[in-house]
């Protein structure tokens, strides 16, 4: 959804009388929108009384923050110790390669954007990857491919 200054000062509003407010009405700007643009930022800061840079720096800090509108499905690699030892380097090279973008990349028709996740939870079945919501143990190429597939029907 494209940004909507109305429609984020809405939000805004239900949400700056909470203690720390950046965080929830952070969160629930990019539930909306999908992203925080740098028009997000400057709103915040206004509504919260608080200085650009201090939006910012919450912003980046966060790695769930996105500044750049994401693909319809994500495909998350994890980079974790136990899947980088059972290949999930090479997976990621062939995802890239493929895909034709590098993390946090999203693909020119906006369908898939290729994320590093830091741990699935499925180490003893590396490497682990997410399309979508869907989990896949001992990933690889075609296993994604066809995830990735059935999530654009």
């Amino acid at each position: 959804m494209p940004w909507d200054t109305q429609r984020a000062a809405a939000i805004i509003e239900t949400h700056q009388h909470l203690d720390g407010a950046a965080l929830p009405v952070l969160r629930a700007l990019q539930q909306e929108f999908g992203y925080l643009p740098d028009e997000a930022v400057a709103q915040v800061a206004q509504a919260l009384n608080l200085s650009r840079a201090e939006v910012h720096g919450v912003v980046t800090f966060y790695h769930d923050f996105r500044r750049e509108p994401v693909g319809r499905t994500a495909l998350k690699i994890c980079r974790a110790e136990a899947c980088q030892a059972m290949g999930a380097d090479d997976l990621a090279a062939l995802a890239r390669q493929h895909l034709g973008i590098d993390w946090h990349g999203t693909t020119r028709d906006g369908e898939v954007t290729l994320e590093p996740m830091f741990c699935l939870g499925l180490c003893s079945v590396a490497p682990a990857a997410q399309v979508g919501e869907r989990l896949i143990a001992r990933a690889d190429w075609p296993k994604l491919e066809e995830a990735l597939h059935k999530c654009r029907r």
